[in-house]
């Protein structure tokens, strides 16, 4: 009785989270920041955020709570000044000891290079940050970003290129996110007393509104409320018992693609560049892919 019904609940679970892909921002989404900063296009895929002052921006959030699968999204960030501005694409638990997976686009001078800042959150503790220099300009076309959450393994992706992978090494004493549901989110502000430069460069305000642009947001993610039934159910939608692939780890091909951009692309690792004399976590001496 106990298996049949564990069978149901995957059988539910999956589809569900097929029936969430392909959402629309204004249907799927609330503006939960600055609603006066955001605009929707007619047919609701696409979206702009707006930063106006030092104390504007803009927040968007969705409205579905998720444990597992991917959510991705098309952006143009903020074109020639950036500096002082972040941009924003991640997905977060809400509470105490919270969950979190970034994406940061740090802007910069006209000219120089954006800083692409990815992070995870788990149990309330992050400071596990990798920062790349884009390999294309960011401002000119759309590029996708892609954040993909499993019981195995979390995978920042751009443009289908992995950039970086974070294991579950739980069973290790690691702290890894298996429970709480998280949201998406996006969003525009102002950082500029340590986003660029380390706040040596500030924002030219008389540039304002500086404008980043979303397109084609696609989720492909496990409703959940977080509930015992639910996190298991979307355990094995989206890990052993569902999606097997997703506990495989990267193919050959994805693998080479994401060692070449660590190599060239990447600027900070904090396995490497640890700050403060601190020891590297020991989650930097396992595989990571």
């Amino acid at each position: 009785m106990e298996s049949s019904r564990r069978a149901v609940l995957l059988v539910a679970v999956a589809a569900a989270a097929i029936g969430l892909a392909s959402a629309s921002f204004r249907d799927n989404c609330d503006i939960k920041w600055n609603a006066e900063n955001a605009a929707f296009s007619d047919d609701g895929h696409g979206l702009t955020m707006s930063l106006k002052s030092n104390t504007s921006g803009c927040l968007l959030q969705t409205k579905q709570q998720f444990i597992y699968g991917s959510v991705s999204t098309r952006i143009k960030l903020v074109p020639g000044n950036s500096a002082g501005t972040v941009t924003t694409y991640y997905t977060s638990s809400v509470g105490k000891d919270h969950d979190e997976i970034d994406f940061e686009f740090l802007g910069n001078e006209t000219g120089q290079p954006y800083t692409l800042h990815t992070n995870v959150f788990a149990d309330g503790v992050g400071k596990k940050e990798m920062q790349f220099v884009p390999w294309f300009d960011p401002t000119t076309d759309f590029h996708t970003y892609t954040i993909s959450w499993t019981p195995c393994m979390i995978v920042w992706y751009v443009d289908d290129t992995p950039i970086r992978v974070f294991r579950n090494y739980r069973d290790k004493g690691i702290a890894y996110p298996i429970k709480r549901p998280m949201f998406g989110y996006s969003s525009i502000w102002s950082a500029e007393d340590w986003c660029t430069q380390g706040g040596r460069v500030k924002a030219d305000w008389s540039k304002a509104p500086f404008v980043a642009s979303y397109r084609d947001m696609v989720l492909d993610v496990c409703p959940c409320d977080g509930s015992d039934s639910c996190v298991y159910g979307c355990e094995g939608a989206f890990g052993h018992g569902g999606q097997e692939q997703n506990c495989a780890g990267l193919s050959d091909q994805q693998r080479t693609k994401m060692l070449e951009k660590q190599k060239y692309n990447r600027i900070y690792d904090y396995c490497v560049d640890y700050k403060d004399n601190k020891k590297p976590g020991p989650e930097c001496s396992l595989p990571q892919y």
